[in-house]
């Protein structure tokens, strides 16, 4: 073959519309034999003849890329220019995009950050920019996979089974699909918008490492056989199989915990896109749920709220305390209240907690200021609002010239209740039955403590003090217990850390003036 002139356009053609790592090869050898973008004309291996560069003016040459570039090791990738890693990420990434001209804005843009250095600092490039855009796009497709994916059986369990007899069909379309595939027992369609199985596919492993699986999809399918990953290519719709007994009983139970009050069919479109809807077992039930909502939300708060049984009558505080006592002995000192609460397994969070944290403070505050529940730094060090919520706590103190040391903080909740993530714990909202195990406690703090009034923080702690629901947005301010105790009802600090540092600071002030009611009764003199 001879040499291609200088000037000659080169062909490329990926093996498949996902071979990323075809891309990055032949990229970095482009990249090494000094080729513009503009001589470059990228293809995807067996494409229907005039898909690609129809009606061109010059024929692009065919060359083979070794014989562009050359090569100093295997690849001729020794002397490759080097991009930094989150932009190499970020185009692999964007290469499994379905436009068209994907490669050739990528190698564009390669092109550009190895001669124009200061576009690795320009966020705001056109090409960057447009990149950004495709890459979160297959991000978000391939999270969408992971989610929205049903397998659905076709073969029965054992070691070698043979398929019912309106099993066949479905298992040799999808050997047609997969030829490797003697028998798949659990089968899902799926349609991606990009060229993400492959990229998802190690997902499906890592969940269902046991299950033998496949997935099919219109442009390439992948099997699991509980050993290695086989791809193919794509299928049809109809080659999927159809609904079992599995799923009615999957409906059934979709059906039973849907919550009308909880729907937001605006969220529920962005998050579940009505195109995936037709390959969800459930999206049948979402209409006509939905359009019931109002109906049985009225239905809901008509009936009224269900509170647990709680609120014992006592006439003295040995009696109020006897049923949390252990052994028989009597709770008399705050002492006492976290030597048992950490004892305590009324329910499931103790078993789970580092330790209880007890309430800190002198027994004779005249304000008493009670939280949701320990975080995770309050759950390893036994001390409440230690954490990030009890430094702006502290902040707030010190804007309303209050000591902590006179205060009596406590929370409703007596140990940290959490998910993991990795080795993350991540807070849980304690249910109103944790906190109704724990109503005890607080209410043994409040006998020993007697403060004139108290501060709730948030939803939980008002329901624990106020008996009722509580809906701290429109209900912030002074109430009153039904034994005659001010409670004062305002956000939790967290809330503010959760909200935007836009509208943070704003809400700190507000949250702020919100304590300061309580101030007269905090400089007050104990009676």
């Amino acid at each position: 073959m001879n040499p291609p002139r200088p000037d000659a356009p080169i062909t490329v053609r990926l093996g498949s519309e996902d071979d990323t790592a075809g891309f990055r090869s032949a990229a970095r050898r482009l990249l090494r034999a000094g080729i513009a973008p503009g001589r470059v004309h990228w293809g995807i291996a067996g494409a229907p003849a005039g898909d690609l560069f129809e009606g061109a003016a010059d024929q692009p040459h065919e060359a083979g890329l070794h014989a562009v570039a050359g090569g100093d090791g295997p690849d001729g990738e020794a002397a490759a220019p080097a991009l930094p890693a989150a932009l190499v990420q970020l185009i692999e990434q964007a290469a499994l995009h379905a436009d068209r001209d994907r490669h050739a804005l990528l190698y564009r843009l390669a092109w550009r950050l190895v001669h124009e250095p200061a576009l690795r600092d320009d966020p705001l490039d056109p090409d960057r920019l447009r990149a950004e855009d495709m890459a979160r796009a297959v991000r978000r497709e391939m999270h969408k996979m992971t989610a929205f994916v049903r397998f659905r059986p076709i073969g029965q369990p054992g070691a070698a089974p043979e398929p019912q007899a309106d099993q066949v069909d479905q298992v040799a379309e999808v050997d047609q699909a997969l030829p490797r595939l003697s028998l798949v027992r659990h089968v899902a369609w799926f349609e991606p918008q990009h060229h993400v199985v492959a990229a998802a596919a190690p997902f499906f492993v890592r969940r269902f490492a046991q299950m033998d699986w496949a997935i099919l999809t219109p442009c390439r399918c992948v099997r699991w056989d509980g050993r290695e990953l086989q791809f193919g290519p794509g299928a049809r719709r109809d080659e999927a199989p159809g609904a079992d007994a599995g799923e009615a009983l999957w409906l059934t139970y979709y059906q039973s915990i849907f919550n009308p009050a909880r729907l937001k069919l605006a969220m529920m479109r962005k998050e579940m896109p009505r195109r995936y809807w037709k390959n969800l077992p459930e999206a049948v039930l979402i209409e006509p749920l939905a359009a019931r909502a109002a109906e049985r939300s009225g239905q809901m708060v008509a009936r009224g709220g269900t509170l647990p049984a709680r609120r014992r009558a006592a006439a003295s505080l040995a009696m109020r305390l006897a049923p949390v006592a252990d052994a028989g002995q009597s709770v008399l000192s705050l002492k006492d209240v976290g030597t048992a609460a950490e004892r305590c397994r009324r329910c499931a969070i103790g078993a789970h907690a580092t330790q209880a944290v007890p309430g800190t403070g002198p027994a004779g505050a005249r304000l008493m200021i009670v939280g949701e529940q320990p975080g995770d730094q309050e759950d390893l060090r036994g001390q409440p609002f230690v954490g990030p919520a009890g430094r702006l706590l502290d902040r707030a103190f010190t804007r309303l010239g209050w000591r902590r040391e006179t205060l009596y903080l406590t929370n409703a909740v007596k140990h940290f209740k959490y998910e993991l993530r990795g080795h993350r714990r991540l807070h849980k909202t304690p249910a109103q039955q944790e906190a109704a195990a724990c109503l005890h406690w607080l209410e043994a703090e409040i006998t020993l403590v007697k403060p004139s009034a108290i501060v709730a923080l948030g939803a939980t702690a008002a329901r624990s003090l106020l008996g009722r629901a509580v809906a701290v947005t429109s209900e912030r301010g002074w109430h009153q217990r039904a034994d005659g105790l001010a409670v004062l009802v305002t956000l939790h600090p967290a809330a503010l850390l959760r909200m935007e540092p836009v509208a943070a600071e704003a809400a700190f002030e507000a949250w702020t003036a919100d304590l300061a009611l309580a101030g007269p009764l905090h400089a007050a003199p104990h009676s």
